[in-house]
């Protein structure tokens, strides 16, 4: 039996190509849901296997993709029909097993590469398939995720040989050991010189996993810095590569040619994004940008420009790690695990706070400005701070630390984050959960005196309490202390003074 396979959000279903042919008026139809592409496939298969040097049967010729009522989208049927024609026809023998097939055809025969080959083949491999043919350009992503033999296939006048192969036993072994990790492709730390507090942050940041805002007027670095906070994150786990592979593959974002992605993902919308360029959707259902950031960053630059709607959907992937989408009646879902990391002027002007500019902003403006994010949103932002412009000395100053010596600290604190939770489903300190925290977030005499003052004198809500705590625990793990003592109370305290009761900022 030949199989392709249908997406189903970040989940799919194989699909079974039957073909009959029988005496009547020579014909091609295809049935079983499919769209507009899958339709126009007669036409490309006819005219491919003709110049591939096959004959098409002169009869009436029925392909069926079955389960009939999943839709079938998109042209990776293509090559998968033009084989079950070929093998019903007797021009090509029995495979003798299950057989996943995907590709594009051209009208020349050529096999064109097509997204999503990792998911189909995930999931084939897990129903026990061993036999893959997929196009060249993608068989180093088939190859990172099969369970057996993979065969790459460039046109179809290549078939008979790749057959023989197939029930030869012959193919390409999938190696499941990773291959190197490759140069950490994120700028340095070291560029960002004279923001000592700024290069804090972002180790915190790093280190627990905390989403982030920075403000400040433009020029002072905030865009820089969100840039090189990737840059001090691990590389991913393996089971973390499949699913950050899987999504890109799926959205068609990753180059020809490429295998797992090994580091945490940095994605940068533009601010006229659309709901479902973020969220992800179309009639396709592909994933969005909070998506592409699974197990990396998302960097919203200029963040109240970006439209209401747009953030305000995301405080459910912020909280949960996924994102649903209703198509038809019909609900997908998409893994939307990401670090959130904002940057905004502090007033629609952006000079409110630089010293040899003025501010020709309202109060009310500027309220209505910050007002764009919402409260929501904002509660969900465990570290805000202000950024200044930086001098001419600080920028010919002495060198700073690298990406690499802060990222062995962060992987450190990581490590000591994994074995304390190791009996829960969260690792990192930011996604500790309310009734947990005062198992892992232990204080000690003066830590906790300066906790409770700190709360009093700020006003602070609960929501924003348990985010103090949180930081505080992970600036604890970074001096490798057991209970969080009062600096580490007044460290995450220090980064959780502004907007939470008034979104106006005041003077910086």
């Amino acid at each position: 039996m030949i199989y392709c396979y249908a997406f189903r959000g970040f989940e799919g279903d194989l699909i079974s190509v039957e073909v009959d042919i029988r005496r009547g008026i020579p014909a091609l139809d295809v049935v079983g849901l499919p769209d507009s592409a899958v339709r126009e496939a007669r036409e490309r298969v006819r005219i491919a296997l003709k110049r591939g040097g096959f004959e098409m049967p002169l009869q009436r010729i029925l392909i069926n993709l079955s389960p009939a009522g999943v839709k079938k989208e998109g042209a990776r049927y293509d090559l998968s029909m033009a084989l079950a024609i070929l093998r019903a026809s007797g021009n090509l023998p029995d495979p003798g097993e299950p057989l996943l097939v995907l590709g594009e055809l051209q009208l020349d025969g050529k096999v064109r590469p097509v997204r999503g080959v990792i998911s189909a083949v995930s999931e084939a491999s897990r129903q026990g398939i061993r036999r893959f043919i997929v196009p060249t350009e993608n068989l180093p992503e088939a190859q990172t995720a099969a369970e057996g033999l993979v065969h790459s296939l460039d046109s179809l006048d290549r078939v008979s040989k790749v057959w023989k192969e197939l029930i030869e036993g012959r193919g390409e072994v999938c190696d499941k050991e990773r291959e190197g990790l490759g140069e950490n492709p994120y700028p340095d730390l070291a560029d960002l010189k004279g923001q000592p507090l700024c290069r804090r942050v972002l180790e915190l940041a790093a280190a627990g996993r905390h989403n982030l805002l920075l403000f400040g007027p433009p020029g002072c670095g905030k865009t820089m810095s969100a840039r090189r906070l990737p840059g001090l994150l691990p590389p991913l786990t393996k089971e973390e590569s499949l699913d950050v592979t899987r999504i890109w593959s799926q959205a068609g974002s990753l180059e020809e040619g490429t295998g797992l992605i090994n580091w945490p993902p940095f994605r940068m919308p533009h601010h006229s994004a659309s709901l479902q360029g973020m969220v992800g959707g179309s009639s396709a259902v592909i994933p969005g940008e909070i998506s592409l950031a699974h197990r990396g960053i998302l960097f919203l630059d200029e963040t109240p420009e970006f439209h209401t709607p747009i953030l305000q959907g995301l405080r459910e992937p912020v909280e949960n790690g996924t994102v649903r989408i209703t198509r038809a009646g019909k609900s997908y879902w998409f893994p939307a695990d990401f670090q959130l990391v904002m940057a905004a002027n502090p007033c629609p002007c952006g000079n409110l706070g630089r010293e040899s500019s003025s501010c020709i902003c309202t109060t009310k403006e500027i309220e209505r400005y910050w007002r764009r994010i919402g409260g929501a949103l904002m509660d969900r932002i465990d570290l805000r701070l202000p950024l200044k412009p930086v001098g001419g000395e600080a920028l010919l100053g002495r060198e700073e630390e690298s990406s690499r010596l802060v990222r062995e600290r962060v992987t450190c604190a990581w490590e000591i984050q994994r074995r304390r939770h190791e009996k829960e489903s969260f690792i990192w300190n930011s996604r500790i959960s309310v009734n947990r925290l005062n198992d892992y977030c232990q204080l000690d005499g003066r830590g906790k005196a300066t906790f409770l003052r700190g709360m009093k004198k700020l006003s602070l809500s609960s929501r924003a309490s348990h985010s103090v705590l949180r930081v505080a625990r992970t600036a604890a793990d970074l001096d490798l202390c057991e209970k969080i003592g009062e600096e580490h109370i007044l460290e995450a305290l220090q980064y959780r003074r502004y907007g939470d009761r008034d979104i106006f900022w005041g003077k910086l």
